[in-house]
């Protein structure tokens, strides 16, 4: 497998010089954008489309009395997570103000840890803060429902774990592993990693942590995985992609099914429902074995390459999922944040496709949602605007991973005029004297890093 070279310099590591105009600025607007959520949420300015609250207050709270008592809210349907997810819900008892406001404060906690450590990256050499920008705009455009959901936090902690893969795999994975246990699609991020001792040690820890959290609590308390059994009887969730050929039998009036809520989701049930269910499931299979595909047979690496891939699996499992919540959408802003922090990326324009698809999430939930249940046409068309961005972007990112890590053939290497007398070999990270592996590995500076 051949690497790809370092094409883009950066700026001297822990050197500030320009950038701080930059870093003003970045802080200027998360503050103005995060108080401008606060007066929507505490309804000191009127949001369109009402409360969107309540999933913390009422759902969330009852949650967490449940488990309280030593038990999951296994005889809720609504309940639809790994164990992973009773921490975060506990989360919130942990603070002296009622559970609402202490979970705002933790996903304002979250929010600004994430902008924090996509900056910190972004200062390094060969990264850009494009991807902070991303992360500090984007999340704003999906409204106030942004800090009524648990995604952030999770989100937050698989930015984390991304961001950690290239210097520290261990902690990278095992980050990634407690996300995985929480809300599961942080493993996904596992899927660019490159072969060798890099990925042993983060599929490893990932998986250690996941299964030994898992087996804690599920040890601890009662009805840790019970939520599995419900899966199999959902239905087509209203705002997912395979929703939209029914919406459309609807308007014509071809398609006599139901709305309803349905564990947890208003969902359409009836004709035709289990078969683009299944017709959803292919496409995630085929999918994932694409990027099985991809992950063995491409010749060429960089530093992006690793995250690329992981917004690439992301987008296949959002637009065949039979479910697309608007909080996926902090999903695809973090993890495309995290590549923009590479100036390689190959997914830019993917980029640029989710953050356009964030103002239209806003725009069918809530302010449109009523009309989406009613499969109203206008409605219905915002919609099929969010979804087609979002099947573009999953295709685009497809073909813009599989083309940047083709075979072609490299730039002669840089060789020094005068190489200084080498240290001891164990000293390095890498071989000495090829610079395009230094681009890859990206800022190691010490061996114990790795």
């Amino acid at each position: 497998m051949e690497l790809a070279p370092a094409t883009e310099p950066g700026s001297p590591r822990g050197r500030l010089g320009r950038p701080i105009g930059a870093l003003a600025a970045l802080g200027a607007t998360w503050v103005a954008t995060r108080t401008l959520l606060v007066l929507l949420m505490t309804g000191v300015l009127k949001a369109p489309g009402g409360d969107v609250t309540a999933d913390v207050w009422m759902i969330y709270h009852a949650w967490y009395g449940v488990l309280q008592t030593g038990t999951f809210p296994f005889d809720d349907v609504t309940w639809q997570y790994p164990p992973g997810a009773a921490l975060i819900i506990l989360l919130p008892g942990l603070l002296p103000w009622s559970y609402l406001v202490s979970f705002w404060v933790i996903c304002g906690i979250a929010d600004a840890a994430a902008a924090a450590l996509l900056i910190r990256t972004g200062l390094r050499k060969g990264r850009a803060l494009t991807g902070a920008w991303m992360w500090v705009v984007g999340v704003p455009l999906l409204g106030p429902m942004i800090y009524n959901r648990f995604d952030i936090l999770v989100t937050a902690l698989a930015l984390a774990g991304l961001l950690a893969l290239v210097r520290r795999p261990a902690v990278g994975g095992l980050l990634l592993g407690l996300g995985g246990i929480v809300k599961i699609w942080p493993l996904i991020g596992l899927i660019g990693t490159p072969s060798g001792r890099r990925t042993r040690r983060s599929w490893t820890l990932a998986a250690a942590t996941a299964v030994s959290v898992g087996f804690l609590l599920a040890a601890g308390m009662n009805g840790a995985f019970d939520f599995l059994t419900f899966q199999a009887d959902r239905g087509i969730e209203v705002e997912s992609v395979g929703a939209l050929p029914l919406h459309f039998a609807r308007i014509a009036g071809a398609w006599d099914g139901r709305v309803t809520m349905n564990y947890g989701s208003p969902e359409m049930l009836g004709p035709w429902v289990s078969v683009i269910s299944k017709v959803m499931m292919a496409g995630t299979v085929l999918g994932f074995l694409w990027l099985l595909l991809w992950r063995f047979t491409a010749h060429r690496r960089n530093a992006a390459t690793m995250y690329d891939a992981a917004l690439c699996a992301l987008l296949i499992f959002v637009v065949t999922s039979r479910v697309i919540s608007p909080q996926y959408l902090v999903w695809l802003i973090g993890v495309a944040a995290v590549c923009l922090t590479v100036r390689g990326t190959s997914q830019r324009p993917v980029a640029l496709l989710i953050l356009i698809a964030c103002p239209l999430t806003l725009v069918e939930f809530p302010t449109m949602f009523t009309q989406i249940l009613a499969s109203d046409p206008w409605a219905i068309t915002v919609l099929s605007l969010r979804n087609l961005l979002l099947l573009t972007a999953a295709v685009l990112s497809g073909i813009r991973l599989w083309r940047s890590t083709r075979a072609s053939a490299l730039p002669p290497t840089v060789v020094l005029e005068e190489t200084p007398a080498l240290p001891p070999a164990s000293s390095y990270p890498v071989r000495p004297g090829i610079a395009y592996e230094q681009d890859l590995l990206d800022g190691i500076d010490h061996p114990a890093g790795r």
